[in-house]
């Protein structure tokens, strides 16, 4: 008996997703999606998760294509169901990250009738995907007229390599079905792989852009005359070998290294022997005695830190160079003066090759000076203040094992990690989506970086943000493929505690009530609904000797670091108060 059109045309289309490499996809149930999930479910090279809701699912695909470099895709039923992909896929085209969005509908005839659970899907997500394209409804096809079939399996083809390109991101398949949506028969499922012509319909690969020759040499000159220069690695700069070919070149040229921590360049051996700087949040509060970097060369996406985009915006450089491989463009002060669109890597290589070692000068010299006592008067005013939830940063990264993941949110954990999280030899996967800065859906995110590699992670939450996504942690337990060892840390000050470092923390009451809004959620009541170990945590000891065994232990822990927002405010102001100190006696 042969299959219907439904599970014919979606078992094509799915075969020819997993032979141009999709290997995940994330599924949340419907019942309009029946012959998609049906597909999946019969497709051995691709791994299935289950989520019921659709934005923790849309933040778990995100999260494995993050932690892959690599498209996963997402798939809902119709109606609203589909609307709930919408903060994730905003991210993933904020952050590049390849995310295939696909959403089944009711059938054309059924739209803008007054049709149970019908909206209008049709470029559901505007311009925040690459390509949004609209599917036709499978029909019973006869062998001389194949044509529509291949179109709709090419068409999943031409999405991953899309999604997978040169600037990667989010594309959106929209898929009508008309009933039935389930087979006629149990001889009808799976569909037999003679009934699909599974040859790879398209192949395609990610392109390497380079420089002309002629550029590369004129750029390696700049750097040559200009011996006081910066390179600054933000975040989402490529993985690979990219942060040993920024690290040699920044030893070859003599110019510090200014690493973000989502940049993947702040902790892995390269560090040694190179002047990679992570404290620069805190020292460049300070009034620093250096002349104007004469040049600064830029990879990846906006830094975290706002006195590092504070100086940026202020110094007065010769030249203003970013080398973005992807050609997205990333300076909100629109001050770049060359903007380079190459392979990251290999320019490195070239530059360093070209260059002369230019060795120990005055510049290099005051630089790490002064990242070495700033790094330094800070580590100390930390071991000699009351805890506070900065102090996280130092435990949670000599707590995770080399090889291990962190991946940390929005809000205050990822600021903290940037001022206290200082740069070191020991490998280590630093993950956050930054791209739009939202607080949705960060566990599930965390939780699929946790899955895909399956390695120890700890993920570092606020307790907003923590609250906001707590649905997702049902894929510990409900997912047909649970992630590995887990931690989750929470900084639960009680509230928004980012707000503090705002204007608007002057003007109570309307500040506690509408801005820091605090909470009286008890975290240890969620660790109970799922199944996680719990901790309270008030002390710095008790945190270190508690994250040991969390991490250690292959059951999922939730460790809730209770603390006081008003002071730990204070206790930033009052370090950094004592490290500009510290620079001003020493300068």
């Amino acid at each position: 008996m042969k299959p219907t059109g439904n599970l014919l045309w979606t078992t094509a289309f799915v075969t020819a997703l997993a032979d141009a490499g999709l290997r995940a996809v994330c599924i949340a149930p419907g019942s309009r999606s029946t012959p998609l999930v049906l597909a999946f479910a019969a497709e051995p090279r691709i791994t299935l998760y289950r989520h019921l809701d659709e934005r923790s699912a849309a933040f778990f695909a995100l999260g494995l294509a993050l932690a892959t470099d690599r498209p996963a895709a997402v798939v809902c039923t119709s109606g609203t169901a589909a609307a709930n992909f919408l903060p994730a896929i905003i991210e993933a085209n904020m952050s590049q990250i390849p995310l295939l969005a696909i959403t089944a509908d009711r059938p054309h005839e059924l739209r803008h009738s007054g049709a149970n659970q019908t909206i209008d899907q049709v470029k559901l997500f505007g311009n925040h995907v690459l390509w949004a394209v609209d599917l036709p409804v499978p029909v019973e096809l006869v062998e001389e007229n194949e044509l529509p079939m291949r179109n709709y399996a090419l068409t999943g083809v031409r999405a991953y390599n899309l999604a997978n390109g040169l600037r990667q991101g989010p594309v959106h398949l929209n898929m009508p079905f008309r009933p039935p949506l389930e087979p006629a028969s149990s001889k009808q499922y799976p569909v037999s792989s003679n009934q699909v012509n599974s040859e790879q319909l398209v192949s395609a690969e990610r392109p390497t852009v380079h420089c002309s020759a002629a550029a590369v040499q004129a750029l390696a000159e700049l750097i040559d005359t200009h011996e006081r220069g910066l390179i600054v690695c933000g975040p989402r700069c490529p993985g690979g070998d990219f942060p040993d070919a920024v690290a040699a070149l920044s030893r070859q040229s003599g110019y510090p290294l200014l690493a973000d921590p989502l940049s993947g360049v702040r902790f892995g051996p390269w560090v040694s022997g190179a002047a990679v700087c992570s404290s620069y949040e805190t020292f460049m509060q300070a009034r620093l005695e250096w002349p104007d970097s004469e040049l600064i060369v830029r990879f990846g996406a906006l830094p975290v830190s706002k006195w590092l985009n504070s100086y940026l915006s202020r110094c007065q450089p010769r030249r203003r160079i970013h080398i973005r491989e992807n050609g997205v463009w990333a300076d909100d002060s629109h001050l770049t003066t060359d903007f380079i669109q190459a392979h990251e890597t290999v320019i490195c290589r070239q530059l360093t090759d070209l260059l002369p070692a230019r060795g120990e000068t005055a510049w290099l010299a005051a630089v790490t000076s002064t990242e070495q006592t700033a790094r330094q008067s800070q580590q100390e005013a930390i071991g000699q203040s009351p805890f506070f939830d900065g102090a996280l940063a130092g435990e949670i990264v000599a707590g995770l094992p080399a090889g291990g993941n962190l991946f940390v949110g929005n809000s205050l954990p990822i600021r903290h990690l940037d001022q206290y999280g200082s740069a070191q030899a020991k490998p280590l996967n630093i993950f956050g989506i930054r791209g739009a800065s939202g607080i949705d859906g960060n566990i599930s995110a965390g939780l699929a970086v946790a899955a895909a590699s399956q390695q120890p992670t700890i993920i570092w939450l606020g307790d907003i943000t923590f609250y906001h996504d707590m649905n997702g942690l049902l894929a510990l337990s409900h997912s047909l493929q649970p992630p590995g060892n887990i931690t989750f840390v929470i900084s639960n000050n009680h509230g928004g505690g980012i707000f503090r470092r705002l204007p608007i923390a002057q003007f109570d009451p309307p500040f506690t009530d509408l801005f820091l809004t605090p909470h009286d959620l008890d975290f240890g009541l969620v660790a109970d609904l799922y199944g996680l170990r719990y901790a309270k945590i008030t002390s710095d000891a008790e945190f270190g000797e508690v994250l040991a065994v969390a991490v250690a232990n292959p059951a999922p822990y939730l460790l809730d670091v209770v603390t006081d927002g008003r002071t730990d405010d204070q206790i930033r102001r009052q370090i950094n108060a004592i490290v500009k100190e510290r620079l001003v006696i020493n300068n």
